[in-house]
């Protein structure tokens, strides 16, 4: 592996000295996300392909901490996982089968456990990132405690790879629960919007929330609660309607996590992180997850006006899958002034010669 990333370093610096963009690549599975990149290869580019820089680096099942490779397949991570009974709290999306572990932290996407675990960054412990001069920098490390400043390990996630490649990650991971359950309800939206804020109010284990009513259809709730058996008896009693079977149950959230139920299928497709208390936002079919703190819409007639109405309720807009975008419409949320200011003077001072993922994240980044 020492040859895969002398052959990294030199890349880079070449592609630095030929004042090259450099586009980082893993698996593929979400070239979608982001601002769009165009023919694929891009011309006048170079390709950084992180797929060949796989492996577990270290696993420790009794410190629930693991650090691998970003060109670590996922899928090799869990089957890890699975074997001491442990797994990744935040579920990340399995786009496909060649989906890295450096592009779940990079995307920073957490699937349905996300309301109750914590996103992609609160398990980064460290990371190791290959700047553009082809040095390997490294943040953290393998306990939960141990940073001074800033946690630059942490602010990769989500980060696009803007501010270099990462090269290796250590993550928190977590025992599997006792025993899950999952119950259906029938409720329109408002109904199960203030189930939500009750739940919220009462000690249940709940793991995952979703809603989804398309038009014509009645609505339906679904609520998985995790943990001990009594745990899970007692939850039953309180949130009732039907339980699923498990193999019922286990295809639902897996058509969640891996975004193959049939409502992603919708063009443009919006995810709107709020306030979970947000009322119904009334923008037509919608899919709820995280106990109403996020909304999958599709029906949007301005997407500036989507995004001042979302900001005022706290939250933030982000049109998640297109087919066609408005020259003047940014994937992501445009960020305040202060953030943005601070953004860029990280980028900055990681990547100064701005050859990293230009204008992935943002038009002007």
């Amino acid at each position: 592996m020492e040859f895969v990333l002398s052959e990294l370093c030199q890349q880079v610096m070449a592609a630095r000295g030929a004042e090259r963009p450099v586009y980082i690549q893993g698996g593929g599975t979400k070239r979608f996300y982001g601002e769009n990149l165009g023919p694929d290869p891009i011309p006048g580019t170079a390709v950084l392909d992180m797929s060949g820089y796989a492996g577990i680096v270290s696993y420790e099942p009794s410190e629930l901490v693991m650090t691998v490779r970003a060109g670590t397949l996922l899928s090799d991570v869990e089957a890890a996982l699975d074997e001491q009974n442990q797994m990744l709290a935040f579920e990340p999306p399995r786009f496909g089968p060649t989906s890295t572990i450096g592009g779940c932290v990079a995307s920073g996407l957490s699937g349905p456990r996300r309301m109750a675990a914590g996103s992609v960054r609160d398990f980064v412990l460290g990371a190791k990132l290959l700047d553009s001069s082809g040095v390997v920098l490294s943040f953290g490390g393998e306990v939960m405690k141990n940073v001074a400043g800033y946690d630059i390990s942490r602010l990769l996630a989500g980060s696009m790879g803007i501010f270099g490649a990462m090269i290796e990650v250590s993550l928190k991971v977590v025992p599997k629960p006792f025993q899950e359950k999952t119950f259906r309800l029938e409720l329109d939206q408002d109904q199960a919007l203030d189930l939500f804020g009750t739940w919220r109010g009462l000690p249940i284990p709940i793991s995952a929330t979703a809603w989804v009513a398309e038009p014509g259809q009645a609505g339906v709730l679904y609520a998985r609660v995790s943990g001990s058996a009594p745990a899970v008896t007692s939850a039953a009693e309180r949130i009732g309607g039907d339980t699923l079977p498990d193999a019922e149950a286990q295809s639902f959230w897996s058509s969640l996590r891996d975004q193959t139920h049939s409502f992603f299928q919708h063009r443009p497709l919006w995810r709107l992180a709020v306030p979970p208390q947000t009322p119904a936002l009334n923008l037509g079919p919608t899919l709820i997850e995280w106990n109403g703190g996020l909304r999958w819409v599709s029906e949007v007639e301005s997407a500036a006006g989507l995004r001042d109405t979302i900001a005022q309720q706290g939250g933030h807009a982000t049109l998640y899958r297109y087919e066609h975008k408005p020259h003047d419409t940014p994937v992501f949320h445009p960020l305040s002034p202060g953030l943005k200011n601070i953004s860029l003077r990280l980028k900055q001072e990681l990547d100064p010669t701005g050859i990293f993922n230009p204008k992935r994240l943002f038009p002007d980044f």
